[in-house]
């Protein structure tokens, strides 16, 4: 059963230098060799009578960044939203095909979609933190979940998540202040911390730097390099500069149909395919 899954080690504390700029780095060359932690079989998505996905399949190996890119309308938000079954909230969409997670597939009836919500966290464009205290959005998760047993832990817990997040140094002295009133990328790192909080197997990251100005950027993308050492991680990004930064593996979408996946250098420098090609020079899109 899902449930059972053991969690992902948890830790890693990132150290993200203040200012960094964006830059390549030498990760995304290097070859995955990370076991599979999501296989996705034949999977079709539907929207009423609309098809939004057609016949995807793709392997998600662990300890890496998994990027999908494509032109807006292509299909790669709706398969990380199949990731987590966050499609079963929108009225007449269903999923066809199975997703398996560590060989369980999270479509199965017997399957609650809270646990898988919970074993694979999910991160939005535009930053969502609760109305309420830095600390309680932390504990939110674990409080519902019942994860901890006391305030000790659940203060250690809260501590080390925003450690993790590379959030801790600066809102350590105003625990119980809004959430709301950090900065944009603040929050985006509180959210992630809250996901972190209820240890995660996946990340999912949907444009996770879009609404955020380019310092706010790099830390986000800091934190995504160091997270995914210990951590899934699957992100939609437009930006394909953005993809050839943090990922390790790229898969490229157009009109519903999965074109290309590999490594991110072979899909940047040597595509296999004229159609991805094309995308990458800008050709299309």
């Amino acid at each position: 059963m899902l449930a059972a899954m053991t969690p992902t080690p948890e830790t890693a504390k990132p150290a993200i230098a203040p200012m960094q700029a964006p830059r390549v780095t030498a990760a995304a060359s290097a070859p995955v060799t990370s076991p599979t932690r999501i296989k996705i079989d034949h999977i079709n998505a539907f929207y009423g009578q609309k098809q939004a996905l057609f016949d995807v399949n793709l392997e998600v190996p662990d300890n890496a960044v998994t990027a999908f890119i494509g032109a807006s309308g292509c299909g790669k938000s709706t398969l990380l939203r199949c990731l987590n079954r966050m499609n079963d909230t929108i009225p007449g969409a269903r999923v066809e095909g199975q997703i398996r997670m560590d060989g369980t597939d999270i479509n199965s009836a017997e399957i609650d979609p809270v646990q898988v919500r919970t074993r694979i966290g999910m991160v939005f464009q535009k930053p969502n933190p609760f109305p309420m205290s830095i600390y309680d959005n932390i504990a939110y998760g674990p409080r519902a979940h019942k994860l901890v047993s006391n305030k000790a832990e659940m203060d250690e817990l809260v501590e080390k998540s925003l450690r993790r997040a590379a959030l801790w140094d600066e809102v350590k002295d105003r625990l119980g202040k809004s959430g709301l009133g950090l900065s944009g990328g603040q929050q985006q790192r509180l959210v992630i911390a809250r996901a972190l909080a209820v240890s995660p197997a996946v990340i999912l990251m949907d444009e996770p730097c879009s609404a955020l100005d380019p310092v706010a950027t790099a830390h986000i993308e800091a934190l995504i390099d160091e997270l995914r050492k210990h951590t899934c991680i699957v992100i939609v990004t437009h930006s394909m500069a953005q993809a050839a930064r943090v990922s390790q593996i790229t898969a490229f979408f157009h009109m519903g149909k999965l074109i290309e996946a590999g490594n991110t250098d072979q899909i940047f420098m040597a595509p296999k395919l004229d159609q991805t090609q094309d995308y990458i020079t800008g050709r299309f899109g």
